[in-house]
């Protein structure tokens, strides 16, 4: 049987004389990236699905952000399906050799494993993975970062009450997995509601842009995140004359696939 096999593990030799630079990702490129941003409002009839304000909100302030980290920012809104599938084909096919990491944000209705255009659901897998190492060449090695602000199931937290290197100049080539170097920033828990506020945008996506307006040149990409999931989990709850729906909290989920440290910094 296949795990009965004893797989040959390299000894990792880690000594005084270690580069700290063998643990972070290499931002020394012409550019930093570009950054994708699907922002999807109006949906068709037949599908049911309610209209999502705020969202221009959210849009606004993620091209600030990242355009104030150094990002190319380029915005698609109201896009079908089979278009958000063709437009980020377009992207991961693109020449990303002088960029030193990608981002994608994901603006819609959603629910577990699947983010909605305006007329029918797609597989996040089926987006996300296009940019893997088998078929993003040029990103091999280097960080490729998905925000996605959509719901994952129809739960609601009640809340309690308590007192991403391309290959270096070495003699011979590294292969590293195709799922290597992705993060995954979901806006709520597996299975949970979303929330958005029609004023002043999505909870995650405030939280999201505001720790890197503040931090985003001088923490970690993990410690960033994990700011972004207090300020979550501890400024916001739902005030609704409902009480099936008062008090409600929301917890965002980070998965991390990264294999280097990662700072918006050369």
């Amino acid at each position: 049987m296949a795990d009965e096999a004893s797989p040959q593990v390299a000894p990792s030799q880690v000594t005084e004389d270690s580069d700290p630079d063998e643990y972070r990702y290499n931002m020394d490129y012409t550019s930093i990236g570009r950054c994708v941003v699907i922002n999807n409002k109006n949906f068709d009839k037949n599908t049911g699905l309610s209209i999502r304000e705020g969202t221009d909100l959210d849009a606004g302030l993620v091209m600030k952000t990242f355009r104030g980290l150094g990002y190319d920012v380029k915005i698609f809104k109201d896009l079908t399906a089979a278009k958000i599938e063709e437009e980020l084909t377009k992207v991961s096919k693109e020449d990303h050799s002088k960029m030193a990491s990608f981002v994608c944000v994901l603006l819609s209705h959603g629910e577990e494993n699947v983010l909605y255009g305006t007329d029918s659901a797609v597989e996040l897998s089926k987006l996300t993975g296009l940019f893997k190492g088998d078929n993003c060449a040029t990103l091999v090695g280097k960080p490729k970062l998905f925000f996605i602000q959509a719901c994952r199931g129809t739960e609601l937290d009640g809340g309690v009450e308590m007192d991403s290197v391309a290959v270096e100049d070495d003699e011979s080539p590294t292969r590293i997995p195709v799922e290597a170097d992705f993060l995954y920033a979901y806006s709520t828990a597996p299975g949970y509601y979303a929330w958005r506020d029609t004023q002043n945008g999505s909870w995650f996506i405030q939280s999201l842009c505001s720790i890197l307006d503040e931090f985003g040149k001088q923490l970690e990409i993990m410690q960033l995140m994990t700011r972004v999931n207090n300020m979550v989990a501890l400024n916001f709850q739902v005030t609704h004359r409902k009480p099936s729906l008062n008090a409600k909290k929301q917890m965002p989920c980070i998965v991390s696939m990264l294999t280097k440290e990662l700072f918006f910094t050369k």
